[in-house]
């Protein structure tokens, strides 16, 4: 979609009469909010608990609130909004979130979430990063408590081996405690970068071993009864029983394999020329976590975003990247010979993973008059594709503004425990899965949940669990969780022809539209 630039609270001047550009959204996890007011559904049930299911409507919901939890971010930073793509205004109350006034120093490490979890399981969020972790009701054993933890490692992992062409495409998030007992599969989702709408690539996810290697676990299109992968566009959402440190590579098959990098461009004046302004620019992998280190590092040393980030496709051709600045004003700005043409080989972009590539243009006006400034950032792969940032701006100090994480569910609320934390409430749950788990005359089992869930691939893993449907609903869950209803699924038990009803209660429905929707359903 088209989103003016000037409504845009992150771009600093943003006021000045740009071009249209074109915004693109993150689909990362579950932001927990914290100030929005949510009432608990009547105690009614979906089911009856007979072996055809008749689903009355959802009367139970999840209860968004915060944990209390001394390892969770600061409550008043958790913004009121949802699913809200940069460039819009933010709240939906129309706040305008991102002010100068609001401080936006997290108060702990930005790379780990930790809680308390027991029977009633929960969900794990690294803020802002597309990873997550869900540990469903059951998981854990009835008056057993866990302190569960996701760690993004930090070290540099840029190749996976010395002989093989693999790159990493995601971070490599460690999940534990070492020793944790789980009765079912743990669902966790890690973003990643790879343009996977083409047959180009072999995915697998890897383990690191004690000795640092990795070690396959699988790949995410073969069959296997260990794991289960579910890669879609931006994200994978992977069923473990293991805890341990874990990774998506990527072998290319072709030249044509490509990877997402996401471009940004941030300026700042020179702390020792009063006259001097420079303009970094960053190719990133196209995942939260990458450029959410950008964002925190510039956030350090006073940046500013200077244009909307835009994706590009790198591909796996061997071409270096070229990151040139054009149409500076000649009268008015100067830059250092040599420096208008920069440029990045192709390995230092392909296995970029946890190191942000960054080149600077250092510019100097000609004089204090000279407060504004204009140009175009070009970011091309030789013989492949190429993106144009268009910068303009003020340079004046005074004007300088918050850097924040841009993402689009910008959060900091890292856990939620209980049924707080699932779409599905719990009664809803375990009558599914008594339905589903053993199959009738009618042929109406956890296979055909599956395929109506369109998961249709590697049900052996299923086949292998105490109870398939309600892994398949942990699974259904992790997919699900930025959504705000259950349409989805009350859809896939229409098509099965066990639903009375074609509408699930929404955010929208009070009480008393729900009870009047019971009545009707009788």
């Amino acid at each position: 979609h088209l989103i003016h630039r000037q409504t845009n609270p992150l771009l600093i001047n943003s006021s000045m009469q740009p071009d249209l550009t074109v915004s693109r959204t993150y689909t990362s996890p579950m932001c927990f909010q914290d100030s929005i007011d949510k009432e608990l559904m009547a105690e009614h049930s979906l089911l009856d608990p007979l072996p055809d299911l008749k689903v009355k409507g959802v009367a139970e919901r999840a209860e968004y609130h915060v944990m209390s939890h001394p390892q969770t971010f600061p409550r008043g930073l958790a913004p009121d909004y949802r699913g809200v793509a940069m460039g819009t205004t933010l709240g939906r109350r129309s706040k305008n979130l991102f002010t100068t006034q609001v401080s936006l120093t997290p108060s702990r490490p930005l790379h780990k979430a930790t809680a308390v979890f027991g029977q009633a399981g929960g969900r794990l969020v690294v803020p802002n990063t597309g990873i997550s972790l869900l540990v469903p009701h059951g998981g854990i054993a009835e008056d057993t408590t866990w302190e569960m933890y996701m760690i993004i490692n930090q070290q540099d992992s840029s190749t996976v081996t010395q002989d093989e062409p693999e790159i990493f495409l995601s971070p490599a998030v460690t999940y534990g405690p070492p020793g944790l007992d789980l009765s079912c599969p743990i669902a966790m989702t890690i973003a990643h970068c790879a343009e996977v709408s083409a047959d180009n690539w072999t995915v697998r996810l890897k383990r690191q071993m004690q000795d640092n290697k990795w070690e396959e676990v699988i790949s995410v299109d073969e069959e296997s009864t260990s794991c289960y992968c579910l890669l879609e566009a931006h994200r994978c959402h992977v069923l473990l029983e293991h805890p341990g440190c874990y990774a998506l590579v990527g072998e290319p098959l072709n030249q044509e394999a490509a990877k997402r990098l996401r471009l940004a461009v941030f300026g700042s004046p020179d702390t020792c020329n009063s006259l001097g302004f420079t303009l970094r620019v960053y190719c990133v992998d196209d995942t939260p976590h990458a450029f959410q280190e950008v964002a925190t590092g510039e956030r350090s040393r006073g940046g500013r975003l200077l244009e909307e980030p835009k994706m590009m496709l790198f591909r796996g051709n061997t071409f270096s990247l070229q990151v040139s600045i054009q149409d500076i004003p000649q009268l008015l700005w100067n830059i250092k010979p040599f420096t208008t043409c920069q440029e990045f080989s192709f390995s230092q972009v392909w296995a970029s993973n946890q190191r942000p590539l960054q080149c600077a243009f250092p510019l100097e006006r000609y004089s204090h008059s000279s407060s504004q400034l204009s140009c175009k950032i070009s970011v091309r792969q030789v013989k492949g594709e190429e993106q144009i940032l268009q910068v303009y701006t003020s340079v004046v100090e005074n004007e300088k503004g918050v850097v924040p994480f841009f993402t689009q569910s910008d959060c900091t609320i890292t856990s939620q425990t209980g049924s707080r934390a699932f779409k599905i409430p719990l009664s809803i749950r375990q009558r599914i899965s008594a339905t589903f788990d053993t199959a009738n005359a009618k042929g109406k089992d956890w296979q055909l949940l599956a395929q109506k869930l369109h998961i249709d691939r590697n049900l052996c893993y299923f086949a292998c669990q105490e109870s398939p449907s309600s892994v398949i609903l942990s699974l259904w869950e992790a997919q699900h969780q930025d959504l705000g209803d259950l349409d989805s699924l009350a859809s896939a038990l229409e098509e099965i022809g066990k639903v009375q009803s074609t509408r699930i209660a929404t955010l929208g429905c009070t009480r008393e539209e729900q009870d009047s929707e019971f009545t009707k359903l009788g």
